[in-house]
């Protein structure tokens, strides 16, 4: 081999070299998603879904959720969709709920879909029944808005005993 080609092959390897070095020093890490952060924004949020029960406010009922959410409510089938999930808030509705609060236990999740635990409780009908549970809530980024894309809750009564 000639000198001429040892020097360009080494050349180009130099080159290559400082060119990935270069790239490294350049790319910095993307910032850590800060789920803490967002504890305030979902907190918010559920105390607009809590408050929409109470006063009735079916627009708002249908505009937290995503376009594609999905509700899995207990004993019954999944509520897929906008539409679906307005006619199951309307029947939610006519039970007259006086009071409906949700207590948040734990959130994670990333910047794309935050996952929340919790219990709650809600007040309804009349005579007044009291039913108390938890509840899993899935938000998703929608177009820069936090959307409920997954809601899904349970009694904590225990089950009748079997004989």
């Amino acid at each position: 081999m000639s000198r001429f080609f040892m020097r360009s092959i080494v050349l180009v390897l130099l080159c290559a070299i400082v060119a990935s070095c270069r790239a490294g020093a350049d790319a910095r890490p993307a910032a850590a998603f800060d789920v803490a952060a967002m504890r305030p924004v979902i907190t918010a949020k559920n105390d607009q879904f809590t408050k929409a029960h109470i006063t009735g406010d079916s627009a708002f009922l249908v505009n937290i959720f995503s376009p594609d959410a999905r509700v899995l409510p207990p004993n019954s089938p999944a509520v897929i969709g906008r539409t679906a999930i307005a006619q199951l808030n309307t029947e939610y509705l006519k039970a007259g709920i006086v009071e409906f609060t949700e207590k948040s236990v734990a959130l994670y999740g990333d910047e794309n879909l935050l996952v929340d635990e919790g219990t709650y409780l809600v007040r309804s009908g009349k005579p007044v029944t009291v039913e108390e549970g938890k509840y899993l809530n899935i938000w998703k980024k929608d177009a820069g808005e936090w959307r409920l894309y997954s809601n899904m809750w349970n009694v904590s009564t225990p089950m009748a005993p079997t004989r």
